[in-house]
């Protein structure tokens, strides 16, 4: 099993918290794949947090979560976290999504990720659409909507959000590093 979900990872008033700490560092438009902007592929605002600083306790939460997940599904080797995390908004005015894709690429980074965890942070009930999907193959799983709960999966896995038709998803996603798969 390449999936692991997390029920409460975080309460709703730091879902809440970590909401204001992004707002005022969401970018323009986010459709930037491979440095060239792609909006048919991506549409989503982005920004990212400052893991040492203001959202710190995010972080380590999300370590905490990785740390169990990795010891009790995935059993990669895991040595750090490179990347800033990110916290996406998919809006249905700009109809939000991200299309079948792999956090596994050729990148001086993305190339050592080995999973990804995204944490729920909008109320199921604020948005429609939005779905986070992940093909596992002879299925595809629809990761859990309930407020504050994470889902990790194996990096090389393809996913997708599917477009938002009516208000605003907002997700936090945090890749997880070590040496390449082999």
């Amino acid at each position: 099993m390449f999936t692991y979900a997390i029920d409460g990872l975080f309460s709703i008033e730091e879902c809440e918290e970590i909401l204001r700490l992004s707002r005022a560092g969401f970018q323009a438009q986010s459709g930037l794949l491979g440095g060239t902007r792609q909006s048919e592929i991506r549409r989503a605002k982005i920004c990212w947090l400052d893991e040492e600083g203001s959202a710190a306790w995010v972080m380590n939460r999300i370590a905490e979560g990785v740390a169990r997940g990795n010891r009790e599904v995935f059993g990669f080797d895991i040595t750090e976290f490179r990347e800033k995390l990110q916290v996406a908004m998919y809006d249905q005015r700009e109809k939000g999504h991200y299309d079948w894709h792999s956090d596994v690429g050729e990148g001086p980074i993305a190339q050592f990720r080995k999973t990804t965890i995204v944490v729920q942070l909008s109320s199921p009930g604020s948005y429609e659409g939005g779905g986070l999907e992940i093909n596992l193959g002879n299925r595809v799983l629809t990761a859990c909507r309930t407020r504050g709960s994470a889902t990790m999966f194996a990096s090389f896995l393809i996913h997708r959000v599917v477009p938002v038709t009516k208000g605003t998803r907002y997700s936090l996603t945090c890749w997880n590093h070590g040496p390449r798969f082999r």
